[in-house]
């Protein structure tokens, strides 16, 4: 049975980070199913966030060497239900003049946005959760989806949690 997990790592901004973390987790057979590094609150740290497919093994071997990480400043495993998750598509999606207003429909209906306008298609931005996403690229999918570019989760823990060290 695969299970999702969702790790929040603060690291050091430093060269060669991302390389060092994404290789502890293929060394040991564990896929990435979506990862998305940014800047922090913190100057000189980066928050990664790392959607981790894990099958019989606990993912518990995998957060004990990345604590080991000499630039790993500290790791929280998010429950679904103490956090909030969103990720960011852009689709170009074919729409000449006849199409247009069916796929102006769909975008309002997801609450996303039109953010270039050529003659034979249109570009769509939208943010949510993956489950969000996923029906609106099923929705659009009928009228010719021409490139996709989508993000990975970016997650935070509700309310006053925080991991950050010095809040």
């Amino acid at each position: 049975m695969t299970t999702t997990h969702t790790l929040s790592v603060l690291v050091e901004d430093r060269p060669g980070v991302l390389a060092r973390v994404s290789g502890l987790f293929s060394r040991r057979g564990f896929n990435i199913a979506s990862l998305a590094v940014g800047p922090t609150e913190i100057k000189g740290m980066s928050r990664m966030t790392i959607m981790v497919e894990v099958e019989d093994f606990p993912l518990e071997q995998v957060t004990k060497q990345l604590n080991k990480l000499i630039n790993v400043i500290k790791i929280v495993e998010q429950d679904p239900a103490h956090s909030v998750s969103r990720e960011l598509v852009m689709v170009k999606v074919r729409a000449d003049a006849t199409q247009r207003g069916e796929v102006l429909e769909i975008v309002n209906l997801f609450r996303a946005h039109i953010i270039d306008v050529a003659p034979e298609s249109l570009t769509v931005e939208a943010t949510g959760t993956n489950e969000k996403l996923d029906a609106l690229l099923r929705m659009l999918d009928p009228y010719g989806i021409r490139e996709i570019a989508q993000s990975g989760a970016v997650t935070l823990g509700r309310g006053p949690r925080s991991m950050s060290t010095n809040r």
